[in-house]
């Protein structure tokens, strides 16, 4: 079922596999295996199309289920979980929260999840359903709830409803102005959306084949599949797919494949989905008795702070330039090596680098035995190793990542 919505509700139902699916490692592509079958025969399409498909969809009514999985081949992590990293010091009130916070978080990087998602337009709910819990985000409008039934514990998000219309009014004004500027100055008109995806589409090709792979099923319902494959032979990246509905381009699965690899190391899919509207029912949501409620009221600034805000942290940022300068000093800031597929990122020694060596923090001894665990030695610093992503620390405190393998991280820590 095809039906009108406002922008924000066709942005959120296009990419509702993403929400199901935070990570917490540094790559945020998404692809998956999809069920091929013969009977599926849809008409022909280019890959310009077929974004074109997806970037006109306008479903604003929906509801299924969910499945993520994670297989980055990290190490053996079992002395991690279960109570065996501590996360602190014997005896601290934060011992089991910080157990806790591990567990998660490596059951969030290897692990299956699943969640429920509904959407009418105007409402929408997530319900992460875990063994014997779940958590539940239900946005409307006007609020937020965001509830963990295994803490008893609930959350109310509201917003000053009439400041925050004023500050959208004032900056679609704004935006108003600026274009027509822009557009004086260029004497001639921005390009059309048509044109921007053209100009994406041929920056894209350089670096990456663009096709149409075999029709197939999801959740029941036909869809295209699109597939990204790196030209570039020094990413880990393998393949990245996305299959897209026939009917409505809304995207239901995706996934990411690393190269050489049979299997996805990360996938999100529909196990089911319906375009029908949600009952009511689902949305409504009441704490439960017994259960503490935290109020927060987001605060909505006006475009002259906002404005304030801007010119506070340039004139702040200047200053620090200055003074790193006027002490002989480096300011610490991420630096990029290449471009593309292949890029590392490095964070300069500071709050992040650290295993050892001159100029390394010091490091706590279940921080240590940590990186030990998960990291392997090599000359000058130790690695962290999975199948889409590679993280270098040096002995000298600096952090590097990208997807890429080990030796290209060792060759942009030595200049090479």
């Amino acid at each position: 079922m095809r039906a009108q919505s406002s922008g924000a509700s066709r942005r959120f139902s296009r990419w509702i596999p993403a929400i199901a699916a935070p990570i917490a490692i540094g790559l945020a592509v998404v692809l998956v295996p999809m069920q091929a079958n013969a009977a599926v025969d849809l008409p022909d399409l280019t890959p310009r199309q077929l974004l074109e498909l997806a970037a006109s969809s306008e479903v604003d009514a929906l509801s299924g289920t969910i499945e993520q999985s994670s297989e980055l081949g990290l190490p053996d992590l079992s002395a991690l979980t279960g109570g065996g990293f501590d996360g602190g010091s014997p005896g601290d009130d934060g011992d089991a929260a910080s157990a806790t916070d591990l567990d998660d978080l490596i059951s969030l990087a290897t692990g299956t999840h699943t969640a429920r998602v509904y959407l009418d337009g105007t409402n929408a709910r997530l319900q992460v359903l875990d063994s014997l819990a779940e958590r539940d985000v239900y946005l409307s409008s006007d609020d937020a709830w965001i509830y963990d039934s295994s803490e008893q514990a609930a959350t109310h998000v509201t917003v000053d409803r009439a400041a925050l219309d004023a500050l959208k009014a004032e900056t679609e004004a704004r935006a108003g102005d600026a274009r027509a500027r822009l557009e004086a100055e260029l004497a001639a008109p921005l390009p059309t959306p048509g044109e921007v995806l053209d100009r994406a589409l041929e920056k894209l090709d350089e670096s990456t084949e663009i096709s149409v792979g075999t029709d197939a099923r999801v959740a029941g319902r036909e869809v295209y599949e699109l597939v990204l494959e790196p030209r570039d032979a020094e990413t880990l990246v393998g393949e990245i797919t996305v299959a897209i509905d026939g009917e409505t381009g809304v995207a239901l699965a995706a996934s990411l494949t690393a190269r050489e690899a049979a299997e996805p190391a990360f996938s999100v899919e529909f196990t089911e989905v319906s375009f029908e509207t949600p009952d009511a029912s689902v949305f409504a949501f009441t704490p439960p008795e017994g259960a503490s409620v935290t109020e927060h009221e987001v605060p909505i600034p006006t475009v002259a702070e906002l404005d304030q805000w801007k010119a506070e942290a340039e004139a702040g940022a200047e200053a620090g330039a200055a003074a790193g300068v006027a002490d002989g000093e480096r300011m610490p800031q991420p630096i990029v090596h290449g471009e593309g597929w292949s890029t590392v990122v490095e964070l300069p020694a500071g709050d992040l680098g650290a295993t050892g060596g001159e100029g390394a923090l010091p490091q706590a001894p279940d921080v240590a035995a940590m990186l030990e665990t998960l990291t392997q030695p090599v000359d000058g610093g130790r690695v962290l190793q999975t199948s889409l992503v590679t993280v270098l620390l040096t002995d000298d405190g600096r952090v590097f990542a990208g997807a890429v393998t080990a030796e290209r991280l060792l060759d942009a820590a030595n200049g090479r």
